[in-house]
C-alpha cells in the first residue's frame, strides 16, 4: 500500500505545478457558471410552470458543479497511460512487482485531486460574495454538510474507478476513441453535470436510477442543496458504495484479462 500512496503523492504534487492551467479553469467555470445561472433564471422567472428545486439551491447546485468539474467530469482521460499503452512502454509498468490496476488507480486519483485543489476554493469564496440570485449558499445545517462530504469522498472514488476503465479497454483495442468516448457522453450527462437528474424526464430518471453515474455528483450536490434529506441522502450513500465495489471488481476482471492477451506496440 504504501508503493501506492507514494504514486498518489508523485501524481498530486506533479498536478499543483500547473497554476496557470489552474487559473484558466477558475475564468473557464465562472464563465459556464454564468451561462447556466442565466438560462435558469430566464427559464424561472418565465414561470412555465412547476419546478422541482427552488432557484436558490439550483444555482448554488450549479456552482458546485463548476468548482468541482475537475474532480467529477468524465472527460479527463489521462493521456500518459493511453501514451504508454500505445508506445509499449507499458511493458515497464508489467514488469515491476505491483497490482497494475492499483497504480493506475492511485495516479488517476491523484491527478484528479491535483486539478480541483486549485480551483475549487477559490470559486466558491467568490461566489459567495456574488449578489442574489447570483450566489452560493450554505448548507442548511452541519448534519447536511457532513453527509454531503461523506458522499462526495465516495463519489470521488466512484469516478476515479470508472475512469480507470478506459486505458484498460484501450489494452484490447489500442484506441481510447469509439466506445470509450461513448461511455463518457452518457455518463457525463447522466451524472448531472449540465442538468440535475431531478429535472430530467420520467424515463430518463428511471434509466439513470439503474446506474451508476449520477452517485458521481448529483447524489452529493442535492444532498447540498437540501433536494434530498440526509435519510435519503446516507441511503444513496449505501448504493454509491455499492457501485464503487462493483465497479472496482469489474476493473480487476477486465485487467486481468486483457493483461493476458496485450500486444505491446512500439519498438
Amino acid at each position: 500500500m504504501k508503493a501506492y500512496i507514494t504514486y498518489f503523492k508523485l501524481k498530486f504534487i506533479t498536478g499543483l505545478q500547473y497554476r496557470s492551467a489552474a487559473l484558466a479553469g477558475i475564468s473557464t467555470q465562472f464563465f459556464f457558471g454564468f451561462v447556466y445561472i442565466m438560462v435558469y433564471v430566464a427559464f424561472y422567472e418565465s414561470g412555465s410552470g412547476s419546478v422541482p428545486m427552488p432557484l436558490s439551491s439550483l444555482i448554488t447546485y450549479v456552482w458546485l458543479n463548476q468548482a468541482f468539474f475537475a474532480l467529477i467530469n468524465q472527460f479527463y482521460k489521462d493521456p500518459e497511460l493511453f501514451n504508454l499503452i500505445r508506445s509499449g512502454n507499458i511493458s515497464y509498468e508489467l514488469s515491476r512487482p505491483k497490482n497494475l490496476y492499483c497504480m493506475w488507480y492511485f495516479k488517476l486519483l491523484g491527478q484528479r485531486l491535483a486539478n480541483v485543489t486549485m480551483r475549487f476554493f477559490p470559486l466558491l469564496i467568490i461566489t459567495c460574495l456574488l449578489p442574489e440570485p447570483y450566489n452560493f449558499s450554505m448548507p442548511g445545517n452541519m448534519l447536511i454538510f457532513l453527509v454531503f462530504l461523506i458522499s462526495m469522498f465516495v463519489g470521488t472514488l466512484l469516478v476515479t474507478a470508472m475512469t480507470v476503465l478506459y486505458p484498460i479497454v484501450m489494452l484490447t483495442t489500442m484506441n481510447e476513441k469509439g466506445i470509450v468516448n461513448i461511455i463518457v457522453v452518457v455518463a457525463d450527462l447522466l451524472s448531472g453535470v449540465g442538468i440535475p437528474i431531478v429535472f430530467f424526464p420520467k424515463l430518463l430518471k428511471t434509466i439513470s436510477s439503474f446506474l451508476p453515474f449520477q452517485y458521481i455528483s448529483d447524489l452529493p450536490f442535492r444532498i447540498y442543496v437540501g433536494n434530498i434529506n440526509t435519510i435519503n441522502g446516507l441511503y444513496g450513500i449505501i448504493i454509491q458504495f455499492i457501485w464503487l465495489v462493483i465497479i472496482i471488481v469489474i476493473g480487476n476482471l477486465l485487467m486481468n484479462k486483457n493483461i493476458k492477451r496485450v500486444s505491446v506496440q512500439g519498438g
